[in-house]
């Protein structure tokens, strides 16, 4: 029974999400009612209380609350968003009520889905906009009551009914659906496949193709967690398999999948969320995030590289290796080609990136059914994939849709108690006018908000209480979002909390903590690469050609220089003289400048001239 009311649900939810990015959303309030109201009662047949558990009739009871509480409370806003939104109406009792309802179910499932920090962050949040009164010092504030809090939350589009629901029910919803279709018509194997032609025979192979493919998942999934328990139950087994130390495979998968937040095309989910907080277009953001990717993959394979050959890992036999011909073959590769042309075309030519999704959808579907029904696959069958990619976007967006329902929640009450400008100004006063000092500050407060909470959530809450302190002494607002969002997203893999390591290390059967040393290390160029942004803005597309030039130039050297330094690499064969001169280079490249670039990149080409072999790389043969 629960599974097929979870079906029904899911499909129901898919459905609503394809005809939106078709047609365009209802009116705001109606849509997100709906939205949330159908992610909620999902929400409740996906993660139901006590299953399993002797008292799970209690479980079943309390969840028949929540599900009617759930449907009256957004039914109500539904039906009175004009009355809500024209005439501001005094909270009521039976609005208090519905508020407590609604706020139950959301922290409850945010609960069931990812934990307890990130419910009880919000709760925190509540009590200060109730409790301010109480706390001396500039902290306090003068305290608001539940009438108010109520009027704030739930009679008006500043609290749970507010912009980040609103993103998660049109941009987010139609991202997740497209992304869901693409990889259950064969675009999930296809990836995988062509990351293990493009990198499995070269050193370190496996741990390669780890990074290839949980960075084509990654760009797609935008959830870290959910990407490393997908590829990784492929990629970790098969290290293992060679004999890849476990604690570098779980390393490896962590931080590949961490990866696919920041790269674009939606980073993590929070390009949209960016874009709306900034008045800024999709493009924008997506194009300002590409440098920084690209460097932070090229450290990642690079340092594996290093490390590889250093450990001497073995390749992926070539037995095991798909052939060019299959991967590459029109039935495979048309589809996705359509469904990324389609979606590029809509981006290109201005269109909403809700229809743009929607025209990749739309090719998705135009080739994958011509194509597998000329390849003589059953009609069932290419109906049960279809079906399936809406039910998993459905379930996919159960998590997105409580956690942005409780993100906007609690940023409602940091704009309301006016927290943020005062940690802010906090922030600015330790550090002064010293750029760094504030930025160092802001980047080991974020790590710290992010921990255990997922990324599209924890960039909401830091860009709501940090990134003032950083606009605020002149950073431009697109970098310091950039600068808060990476270290947010570094919080997965970041001991003591890095959920995406605790994941990789449950699949490879090892300890946590020399799984998140491994992480650390392989990601330790991206923990500098925000600082580059602040060095170099024209990594973000500020400034002009040359401008731009410069800052790859050294980017790129210094990505080069300090995964050699984390992966203790010899090139001269003396290591106490190679540190001296990748520390030296390193320096050299976070220092502006024409004649410094040009003594960095002679460094580095003197280091990477002296041990040609060090950098020989593969491809598989067709």
């Amino acid at each position: 029974m629960r599974e097929h009311l979870t079906r029904g649900l899911a499909l129901t939810l898919g459905g609503l999400i394809l005809y939106t990015s078709a047609t365009g959303p209802f009116e705001s309030m109606v849509q997100r009612g709906i939205f949330l109201g159908l992610v909620i009662l999902l929400g409740l047949t996906v993660y139901p209380l006590g299953a399993g558990k002797r008292w799970r009739p209690f479980g079943l009871a309390f969840d028949l609350i929540l599900a009617v509480g759930t449907v009256l409370s957004c039914g109500y806003v539904v039906m009175n968003y004009e009355r809500i939104l024209v005439e501001l109406p005094w909270a009521s009792p039976r609005d208090m009520m519905f508020t407590g309802v609604l706020l139950v179910a959301i922290l409850e499932l945010s609960r069931r889905a990812i934990g307890l920090i990130f419910p009880l962050l919000v709760v925190a949040g509540l009590a200060y906009a109730w409790f301010g009164a109480a706390i001396p010092g500039p902290l306090g504030h003068r305290g608001f009551d539940l009438a108010y809090i109520t009027e704030t939350i739930y009679l008006g589009d500043l609290g749970v009914w507010g912009m980040l629901v609103g993103v998660a029910a049109t941009t987010i919803a139609a991202f997740v659906l497209f992304g869901s279709l693409l990889l259950h018509t064969g675009g999930g194997q296809t990836f995988m496949d062509m990351a293990l032609r493009i990198s499995g025979r070269s050193p370190g192979g496996a741990a390669k193709v780890a990074t290839v493919a949980s960075g084509l998942f990654g760009m797609v999934s935008g959830s870290a967690v959910a990407n490393v328990a997908t590829t990784g139950n492929f990629t970790i087994p098969m290290m293992k398999r060679l004999e890849y130390p476990r604690p570098f495979a779980a390393g490896v998968e962590a931080v590949a999948s961490t990866g696919g937040q920041i790269a674009p095309p939606i980073l993590g989910a929070a390009a949209f969320i960016m874009a709306e907080i900034l008045g800024e277009s999709y493009l924008r953001i997506a194009l300002a995030a590409l440098l920084p990717a690209i460097l932070f993959y090229l450290g990642v394979f690079l340092t594996i590289h290093l490390v590889a050959q250093r450990r001497k890992l073995r390749v992926v036999p070539a037995d095991e290796l798909p052939g060019w011909r299959d991967v590459l073959c029109p039935e495979r590769i048309v589809p996705i080609l359509a469904a990324l042309g389609g979606l590029f075309f809509g981006v290109l030519s201005g269109r909403s990136i809700q229809l743009s999704a929607f025209y990749g959808i739309l090719m998705t579907l135009l080739t994958f059914v011509p194509f597998s029904l000329m390849g003589k696959m059953p009609p069932r069958e290419i109906l049960g994939k279809l079906l399936s990619g809406l039910m998993d976007a459905g379930r996919g967006m159960v998590i997105i849709g409580v956690l942005l329902a409780g993100a906007q929640i609690l940023v409602a009450m940091i704009g309301m108690t006016g927290i943020g400008v005062t940690l802010a100004s906090l922030i600015v006063n330790v550090g002064g006018e010293s750029l760094f000092l504030v930025a160092g500050i802001v980047g080991g407060v974020c790590l710290i908000l992010g921990m255990g909470i997922p990324t599209t959530a924890a960039y909401v809450l830091v860009a709501s209480v940090l990134a003032p302190a950083l606009t605020s002494i002149g950073v431009e607002p697109l970098i310091a979002h950039l600068f808060v969002f990476y270290f947010a997203t570094l919080s997965v893999i970041t001991p003591p909390v890095c959920v995406a390591v605790f994941v990789a290390s449950g699949i490879a059967g090892t300890n946590w903590l020399p799984a998140a040393g491994e992480a650390v290390r392989l990601a330790g160029a991206i923990y500098v690469i925000p600082f580059l942004l602040l060095i170099y803005p024209a990594l973000a597309g500020f400034g002009g050609w040359m401008e731009i030039a410069l800052a790859i130039c050294q980017g790129v050297v210094f990505v080069l220089a300090f995964s050699s330094l984390v992966s203790r690499a010899t090139f001269t064969g003396r290591y106490g003289i190679d540190t001296l001169i990748l520390v030296g280079v390193v320096i050299l490249a976070l220092t502006p400048g024409w004649l410094t670039t040009t003594l960095s990149l002679v460094a580095m080409a003197y280091m990477l001239n002296s041990r040609r072999r060090l950098f020989r790389f593969k491809i598989g043969s067709v």
